[in-house]
This record gives C-alpha cells, sequence and structure tokens, in this order.
C-alpha cells in the first residue's frame, strides 16, 4: 500500500523547479504564544499602548522569527516527511512586516543540488524560499541548505545534478562546498 505525504527525495529537486505551499494566517494567539514560549517578550510584540503612541508601528506586530518558522512548519509538513535529514545553511533577510491577519505562504525554488560526496546515499539541496503575504507583498526571503534522502543512491545517476565535487550555477553568495555543508560530517 502507498504512503501519502511523503516528502520530496534528492531526486525530485531539479535546480529550477518552484513550488509553493498552501497559505497560514498568522493570528493574534500564534503571536502571543510564540513570545511567550520563546521569551521574545519585547513590548512591540506585547503592549499595543506602546504600539498605539510610541511605535512607528501601530498594529499587532508578528516577530520575523515566528513568520520563519511558520513557512518552514508549511515546507516540512509537505515536502520533507521522512526525507528531510539535516538543516546545514541559511542567510535570512527580511523584507516586509507581517501582522496579526496576514496570511502568509512560502514560495521556494530550487537553486543548488548535488549528491553529496562522502554518502551517496544523500544529498545536498539548496533553496531560495520568498515568504509571501495575502497582497503579494514578500515578508522574508532565505536560503536553506539541506540535506536530503535519496530515493535509490546505486541507481542514481544525473551526473549533471549530483556529480561528486560539482555544483550547479546559483545566484547566491556562498556556493555550497563540502565545507559548507559539513557539520561534523553531515555530508
Amino acid at each position: 500500500m502507498e504512503t501519502v505525504g511523503l516528502g520530496f527525495c534528492c531526486e525530485d529537486l531539479l535546480v529550477g523547479r518552484q513550488f509553493k505551499t498552501i497559505g497560514r494566517t498568522i493570528t493574534e494567539a500564534d503571536i502571543t504564544n510564540f513570545v511567550n514560549c520563546t521569551g521574545m517578550v519585547e513590548v512591540l510584540f506585547t503592549n499595543l499602548e506602546f504600539l498605539a503612541h510610541e511605535s512607528d508601528i501601530k498594529r499587532r506586530l508578528a516577530p520575523a522569527a515566528l513568520v520563519y518558522a511558520f513557512a518552514e512548519g508549511l515546507l516540512v509538513q509537505s515536502t520533507m516527511q521522512h526525507t528531510g535529514l539535516a538543516f546545514l545553511h541559511m542567510e535570512l533577510n527580511v523584507e516586509n512586516p507581517v501582522f496579526a491577519g496576514d496570511t502568509v505562504h512560502a514560495e521556494c525554488e530550487i537553486i543548488e543540488a548535488r549528491r553529496s560526496t562522502s554518502r551517496p546515499d544523500r544529498g545536498l539541496v539548496r533553496t531560495r524560499v520568498r515568504v509571501v503575504k495575502q497582497d503579494g507583498t514578500t515578508a522574508l526571503t532565505y536560503t536553506p541548505l539541506r540535506m536530503v534522502k535519496c530515493r535509490n543512491p546505486a541507481s542514481f545517476s544525473r551526473p549533471s545534478i549530483f556529480e561528486s565535487g560539482s555544483c550547479l550555477r546559483s545566484s547566491i553568495s556562498r556556493p555550497m562546498t563540502d565545507s559548507t555543508a559539513r557539520s561534523s560530517d553531515w555530508a
């Protein structure tokens, strides 16, 4: 019997592939729970009087860390179940605020992919993720490097994508190398 809901294997993640997740509305309760759970009890997130009278921001602001966490949650549940092995590196930019009541989704593009040089049953994949609000505004962009399972490493033969030691072109400043991907001996 087929199991549904499993994530993408490295063979599925070809450079240039794009996809987006479903949306998720960020609520007042989400902000309150996240702020209390993480200890981010800054007045920007906890004091509506401060927002109303002292801040340039007048609406209930969601921490960027919460927005990032929700984007990762949307991606994990739809693309990484049983196949995501490690989160190795990331660069993140906050571009616009997200407020209570905003709905966000993640748009993902594969920008680098290759087979691990030391573990042929694993691939290293870097994506560019845009977290987009309901009005089309980009809230965050980030470029995670992940280790993912290969479906069948013994028969996998796409040297242009997962050839040992070769990285594909990327529009980010830091190309994927064994030392980038290696946390202890991940790669």
